[in-house]
């Protein structure tokens, strides 16, 4: 049975950020809020816990997870960007959108795109989640929380609670959100692509 906090969705209470932190580090996964709907995230370097959300998910083992970063400083760690892209996202960020880069060296093989060796990085303004990560000090590796045979991002954590809570560890009732996943766009080669259009604005992309 999966634990249920109420967060602040403005000022969160430092004492469940730090429980939710540990639950994280010890293997746990976890539901969260974000600028874009509910996400499913672990530990970095988790690959039991991420294997759970893949099959939470109903995904494949190849599905592009993405890197939740704190802020920019931690995208030349997991990401090969040059500066042009930088400024680019830097104009863009905090905000709804995911990118896909080249990963480092420091990105777990498991997590990139087995073809691509690519990964998904995304800074989020949620306050809760701002507050996790800087809890964690790392980044949480994740993806969108959108369930087998829905096309939309869950919204709602009290349905969430009904459906996951046998298999999640934790659920971060962060308030009612959208439905509308991040826009996703890939960098990784000489010029932007969309992938797919979601609540962040794809024009400064084009």
């Amino acid at each position: 049975m999966s634990q249920f906090f109420h967060v602040h969705p403005e000022n969160p209470q430092t004492r469940l950020i730090r429980q939710a932190a540990d639950i994280i580090k010890n293997g746990g996964v976890v539901v969260y809020p974000t600028d874009s709907g509910y996400a499913i995230g672990c530990n970095l370097g988790n690959k039991q816990a991420k294997e759970r959300i893949e099959r939470i998910r109903g995904i494949e083992q190849h599905h592009n997870f993405t890197l939740v970063c704190r802020d920019l400083s931690e995208l030349s760690t997991y990401a090969r960007v040059d500066n042009q892209m930088f400024r680019l996202i830097k104009n863009n960020t905090p905000g709804p959108y995911t990118f896909i880069f080249k990963g480092t060296k420091e990105v777990p093989r498991r997590l990139l795109n087995e073809k691509k060796k690519t990964i998904g990085i995304r800074v989020t303004d949620n306050p809760i989640t701002v507050a996790l990560l800087e809890e964690l000090g790392e980044p949480m590796m994740s993806c969108s929380l959108i369930l087998p045979g829905e096309s939309f991002t869950e919204s709602d954590p009290e349905e969430i609670r009904d459906r996951l809570e046998k298999v999640v560890d934790l659920i971060i009732h962060g308030g009612y959100l959208a439905e509308q996943a991040t826009t996703v766009v890939d960098l990784s080669e000489d010029e932007p692509q969309i992938l797919r259009v979601g609540c962040g604005d794809p024009t400064p992309f084009q």
